[in-house]
């Protein structure tokens, strides 16, 4: 896709803010502000709470926006990109959620003011969405420590911790899990047959949880999954394993299994429930792909994301 400016006078933008994340109801005012400026026709709809997002979303959509803004966390963000994908319609971010890693892995500001200035002096860039059976997802899809993870990352602790949460959590869900053994059939045809594991993640974005990294390599736009299974192994191995998530060089690690791959089929030894950036939404057996070019996304016009966007890959 041609990379554009986000907005022309002429646009037709929708406003969709879960007023219940963490700065929505202050932005609402502030986007609607600075929208109004640059475009013929805004339209409005403050969400209190996941419960009315589809209605809302569908509303916005049905007015066939060039510009469908979406604030909240990444499970808001994640719903409407799913919802989005393929229309035509370009989605703008403003993260107001806790992790924010799909507006992190776009290099979008954190400060509003900041995220706000982007969906108008922005530029429109073509992303991936991965799939798991047919489920849109942003940053990451995984089975495993991650599941303890998310039931013990409740509001309550996000509140008290903001950042931190992810760890506090991750530590706690750590002294419970129980190990599995895994199938990973690839697309080439090749299948790995793991066991003794700990977690197994299938990465589309760059970022999650909190800011840690897939891979060192990994794009949004490179039309691929990053793969990484991480065996059980001793104490001191999960402690160097955590000191490498930020990077990402966790892939590197001698207890790390990565692959690349287009399309997965994970088969666990016993059906196990699949965190889908940061929900529970599907389980074992289950097929992931990689949905390429899916979402046209307003990023920073100086942002390194997407960096393969424009570029023709097989």
């Amino acid at each position: 896709m041609q990379q554009t400016p986000a907005l022309r006078r002429t646009d037709r933008v929708a406003v969709v803010v879960n007023t219940r994340a963490r700065s929505g109801a202050r932005a609402l005012p502030l986007v609607e502000r600075a929208l109004r400026g640059v475009a013929d026709q805004v339209t409005v709809h403050a969400v209190d709470g996941g419960a009315e997002l589809a209605q809302a979303l569908d509303a916005a959509l049905g007015t066939g926006p060039d510009l469908l803004v979406v604030g909240g966390g990444d499970g808001t963000i994640g719903f409407a990109a799913g919802m989005v994908a393929h229309t035509g319609s370009a989605l703008g971010v403003l993260p107001l959620g806790t992790a924010n890693d799909f507006a992190r892995t776009l290099e979008i500001p954190s400060v509003l003011a900041s995220a706000i200035d982007t969906l108008v002096t922005g530029r429109v860039v073509d992303v991936d969405l991965g799939r798991v059976d047919g489920r849109a997802y942003l940053n990451v899809a995984s089975v495993g420590l991650s599941v303890a993870v998310t039931q013990r990352l409740t509001p309550g602790l996000k509140r008290r911790l903001g950042r931190f949460a992810y760890p506090a959590a991750t530590l706690a869900a750590y002294r419970d899990h129980r190990p599995f053994a895994a199938r990973l059939e690839l697309d080439d045809g090749s299948v790995l047959e793991l066991a003794d594991l700990m977690q197994v993640a299938i990465g589309n974005g760059r970022h999650y949880g909190g800011g840690l990294t897939v891979a060192p390599n990994a794009s949004i736009d490179d039309h691929l999954l990053d793969v990484y299974a991480v065996e059980q192994g001793r104490l001191r191995d999960h402690v160097s394993v955590a000191r490498l998530l930020r990077t990402g060089h966790l892939v590197d690690h001698e207890r790390v299994h990565h692959v690349s791959t287009r399309r997965l089929r994970l088969v666990t030894d016993e059906p196990l429930p699949v965190n889908v950036d940061g929900e529970i939404a599907a389980s074992t057996t289950a097929t992931f792909e990689v949905d390429r070019n899916a979402l046209h996304v307003v990023v920073p016009a100086n942002s390194r994301a997407a960096r393969m966007d424009g570029l023709t890959i097989p």
